[in-house]
């Protein structure tokens, strides 16, 4: 077992939590905001892989995300290299640093009230190397990138939406996960409200039978600002 292995088993009775997105959707940033406040009042051990809104979208007539120059690519093909070579833990470093507030952009370069930092500032506030930045414009993690997204087709099936969740039971670990897409917020509720949002959404995504629960229409320009619990 490697230290990267120790690391990531899970504490005893702690649910795993494996947790697919891509990391320049903001809906996708409140959710994972939320999932590490439900984790200081919840026991639950994220675990962060990835996946892609361009591949989700892959031979569609139509582009929903608006990016014919690929752009979407850069953050999570170096997403991709991050979690190769330094693991999990530090790929939600480095997601949680693209949306930090790392100053306006006229100073540091950061706009995290509308969209994603610049890669190269983000690993350097997550400490990782900034060489990395290279992986944005290159092929050479497509493979991997796929393979990993392909995981989490398999779990909900094709066009599912960023984030895909499944859910281990550490009392039953032979049983299927529970698997859902979401939820889609536009604030991140904090403390006990986030754990209660926890318990419903097993309740309802654990309930034979069911598939999809909508609110109203999400929030065209959701509050992607606050400061982030830490990297759980």
């Amino acid at each position: 077992m490697t230290a990267e292995d120790l690391r990531n088993a899970p504490r005893p009775g702690a649910r795993t939590v494996d947790v697919w997105f891509d990391p320049a959707c903001p809906y996708t940033w409140l959710t994972a905001r939320w999932l590490r406040e439900a984790a200081r009042v919840r026991p639950l051990e994220l675990r962060w892989h990835l996946m892609s809104l361009t591949l989700l979208n892959e031979g569609r007539d139509d582009d929903p995300e608006g990016d014919p120059d690929g752009y979407l690519m850069v953050p999570v093909r170096i997403g991709t290299a991050v979690r190769r070579h330094h693991g999990q833990e530090a790929l939600g470093r480095f997601h949680a640093s693209l949306w930090a507030d790392l100053g306006s952009p006229g100073e540091r370069g950061g706009n995290s009230r509308k969209w994603i930092n610049d890669p190269a500032l983000a690993l350097t506030d997550a400490g990782l190397p900034t060489e990395l930045a290279a992986a944005g414009t290159s092929t050479a993690y497509d493979g991997e990138l796929r393979a990993s997204h392909a995981e989490a087709v398999r779990i909900l099936g094709p066009r599912p939406g960023t984030p895909v969740v499944s859910v281990g039971e550490p009392a039953e670990p032979h049983r299927p996960p529970l698997a859902f897409f979401g939820p889609v917020i536009s604030r991140v509720p904090k403390g006990e409200e986030a754990g209660r949002l926890w318990d419903g959404t097993l309740l309802v995504s654990g309930t034979p039978g069911f598939h999809e629960l909508r609110g109203r229409p999400a929030d065209p320009d959701p509050d992607v600002t606050g400061r982030d619990v830490g990297p759980a």
